[in-house]
């Protein structure tokens, strides 16, 4: 239980680093909350500060996803020597995963304001189940190459995610018990980073969502 609680909290403190906050005050002396969209990601990075300062999230927020999933396992397998151990390390890094997508989208580090948590939650499904991840990646890709938005690839996949974590788990012979803590978790990532892509939705029904140009990389 000990072991459970802290990695929940280190997993959400990591979480809490936002890459584009921290590298936008050290490059560019500015925060990136204060420009665009005001959303602490990815895509906001690349329409107001560039390229470097989009890559260099992208780095970041990958990254913490990957530590934050590899504390948990590693911390579930301290004690750990039989089958029902495996089934411990997956709950202990889907636990992993979520409270690091929290702390990025909620970071305590920066007053509660973060980004929206899509980058991080691919992270820690590729760390999970590369499987899911590159159904995630396939989803995204499929719905930007067709709409070139990314938020709306986002929201896609992100529903995507307890769908395919429940078929590769029921394609893996995952018990129905296990099948379905699995996809809880999931359910609960993809949940909270569609709910925080509420206001690109708006825009969305509206027809107002923004495009971006992948041979410029800019707005169209």
């Amino acid at each position: 239980m000990i072991q459970f609680l802290i990695a929940i909290f280190i997993s959400y403190l990591i979480g809490c680093i936002n890459s584009s906050i921290v590298v936008g005050k050290l490059l560019k002396a500015q925060d990136i909350r204060t420009l665009g969209s005001g959303n602490a990601g990815f895509t906001n990075a690349l329409r107001t500060s560039g390229k470097k300062m989009a890559l260099l999230t992208f780095a970041g927020d990958f990254t913490k996803g990957v530590v934050a999933v590899w504390v948990g396992i590693e911390l579930a397998a301290f004690s750990c020597s039989d089958y029902k151990s495996f089934i411990l390390i997956k709950i202990f890094s889907y636990t992993a995963a979520l409270a690091c997508v929290i702390g990025h989208i909620y970071p305590c580090f920066f007053k509660f304001k973060g980004g929206k948590g899509i980058l991080t939650a691919w992270a820690t499904s590729l760390l999970i189940d590369w499987k899911v991840f590159l159904i995630l990646i396939s989803v995204f890709l499929l719905v930007f190459l067709f709409s070139k938005i990314i938020s709306l690839s986002s929201i896609f996949a992100a529903v995507s995610y307890p769908i395919a974590t429940f078929f590769v788990s029921h394609i893996r012979s995952c018990s129905f018990k296990e099948t379905l803590i699995y996809t809880l978790f999931t359910l609960a990532t993809g949940a909270i980073v569609v709910y925080k892509h509420k206001s690109n939705i708006q825009r969305l029904l509206k027809r107002e969502e923004k495009k971006i140009s992948v041979s410029r990389s800019e707005l169209k």
